[in-house]
């Protein structure tokens, strides 16, 4: 479907953010230029003894101790000191800890430079998730069952409702982790210009849903999991009740629906007018051929993925739904939550695109055994390179700013900060999103910022009658917004990947320039609701009021 029309009007304050973001040095260089800056600035710091004292949330070595157990022959156990009655061993103790600035420029610096390189990127997990995620897509895209799948979306969701769906699959998307970046956001951009509008804007709205709102949804997620652990073993150590899972459950799902529709709002009022029509010109080579659809075959093998997909959905309900099945918790038998099930998401839906489009390629022809489907996958893979030269960049980046103990911090001097602050609870709460939100930027990740942060703000908190679920749901608010802006965000720069197959010269101006109305409409919103839930004293979630008592 072409599309022709007069180019959106230029010279607004977006168009400026992107001209001067496109300009900055390549993504990979950028980040040698970042090492080099917080190299000096740890020597600085380092060389003026700048330091913090803090508690912090400590995993236990469960891995550790069972080890020794054994050695032992399976004889020590854990005793109540008072009581003398046994105990169990907590998932994480709070410790009280002193971090200085490490010097990257020193010899124990560089020594950690060049000793880690090779294992920062080993360990740089969102390699492996891309690679194992794209790998089902990858045979998926190239047997023709993406096209086929968003022209069936097409036909049938009325064009108006086509963003509304996108966008809401993306804020329930986080379920999955990561799969919403690397699945849904280059769907969404097919998708649009498919039905003739502006692929960018389709682009950007799936990704604030994904990543703007990853902090809610309308299900239990593995986040919700790790975040309730951290709270309760404050809680317990504080002699406090600890909290349930489901604590925040009310908010997550008002808050779902609602920036749902400020997201659509956005996409439609904002993006979409400032991006103007879409000229087919811009299509990159690859994302340009147009092969004809054969009605027939595409209909056959849309029956054939349906089958595979029936099937393979009966493998996976026999892998969880029985009593004792692989994919449940051994312990508890749960199935959501920190289980394997929630654990093997990213890879069950790699497998389903793996398994789909084979059966699609069988049934249209288009794909046929299994040297084709690694040749589909080895294409994928190839098309990856100039992302993966990025991650290994990135990956120091993360893993010497990390060493310097500068993010620790940062984040701790802030903490102190709102702890020194006489002002009324709300106000208070207001002012920890916003240095949440300022955090995010240096920090990105929902679960590290809160090991820092509970410990020290969960007892301030309590001290003023405020409810831990409470501050838990202004951390929430506080950390999603910035996902999308933040250099730090590692699949950033997949979506300026994405966004070079519809628009040759994007860059990381063009993806900032996009998402900041996001951040900001999302962020003033969602804050908004917040103040409004808290002052109306809703309770967050199944028997979690907003005070204390």
């Amino acid at each position: 479907m072409a599309v022709a029309a007069d180019a959106a009007p230029r010279g607004g304050v977006l168009d400026w953010v992107e001209k001067v973001g496109n300009k900055v040095p390549d993504p990979t260089i950028m980040f040698v230029y970042l090492i080099g800056v917080i190299a000096v600035l740890s020597a600085i710091l380092s060389w003026a003894g700048v330091s913090v004292t803090d508690e912090v949330v400590t995993p236990v070595p469960h891995d550790e101790f069972q080890q020794v157990n054994e050695h032992f022959g399976g004889t020590w156990g854990i005793y109540d000191s008072t009581t003398g009655a046994p105990a169990s061993v907590p998932d994480y103790i709070i410790t009280e800890q002193t971090f200085e600035v490490r010097n990257l420029l020193s010899i124990e610096g560089l020594r950690f430079f060049f000793e880690s390189f090779v294992d920062n990127f080993a360990g740089f997990g969102v390699v492996a998730v891309v690679l194992i995620a794209m790998a089902g897509v990858g045979v998926a895209e190239h047997a023709g069952l993406m096209g086929a799948l968003i022209r069936k979306v097409v036909k049938v969701a009325p064009p108006r409702w086509l963003a509304l769906i996108l966008i809401f699959v993306g804020v329930l998307s986080s379920v999955a982790t990561d799969a919403g970046y690397l699945i849904l956001v280059p769907l969404a951009a097919a998708a649009f210009l498919t039905v003739g509008r502006h692929p960018l804007a389709g682009l950007a709205g799936a990704f604030a849903a994904v990543g703007a709102v990853f902090g809610v949804n309308l299900l239990i997620t593995p986040s919700d999991s790790m975040l309730t652990e951290i709270t309760n073993e404050v809680l317990t150590s504080a002699g406090m009740a600890p909290i349930e899972v489901t604590q925040n459950y009310y908010f997550a799902i008002a808050s779902s629906i609602v920036l749902t529709f400020v997201v659509l709002g956005v996409t439609v009022l904002v993006t979409e007018k400032r991006l103007g029509a879409y000229d087919r010109a811009e299509l990159a080579s690859d994302a340009a051929d147009e092969p004809a659809v054969d009605d027939a075959a595409e209909a056959r093998g849309l029956r054939f993925t349906l089958w595979a997909l029936l099937a393979f959905i009966g493998l996976v309900a026999l892998l969880v739904a029985p009593p004792g099945a692989p994919l449940r918790d051994p312990e508890t038998g749960d199935i959501i939550g920190t289980t394997p099930f929630m654990a093997s998401l990213v890879f069950l839906i790699s497998l389903a695109f793996l398994v789909c489009g084979m059966a699609y390629g069988a049934g249209a022809r288009t794909l046929r055994g299994g040297s084709a489907a690694v040749g589909a996958i080895a294409k994928t893979f190839a098309s990856l390179g100039g992302l993966l030269v990025m991650f290994l960049m990135i990956a120091q980046f993360i893993a010497l700013f990390s060493w310097t103990n500068l993010p620790t911090i940062a984040a701790a001097s802030a903490a102190e900060a709102l702890q020194q602050a006489r002002v009324p609870a709300i106000v208070l709460l207001v002012a920890f999103i916003l240095v949440i939100v300022l955090l995010d930027f240096i920090l990105p990740g929902l679960v590290p910022k809160w090991v820092i942060f509970a410990p020290v703000f969960i007892p301030i908190f309590a001290s003023l009658d405020v409810a831990p679920q409470t501050l838990l749901a202004a951390y929430r608010v506080g950390d999603s917004p910035i996902n999308v802006l933040t250099p730090l965000m590692v699949y950033l720069p997949f979506m300026v990947t994405v966004a070079q197959r519809y628009k040759k010269d994007a860059g990381i101006g063009t993806i900032i320039a996009l998402m900041l109305p996001y951040t900001i409409a999302i962020l003033v919103i969602w804050t908004v609701l917040y103040v409004a839930w808290f002052l109306l004293g809703i309770p967050w979630g199944p028997g979690a009021p907003v005070q204390i008592g």
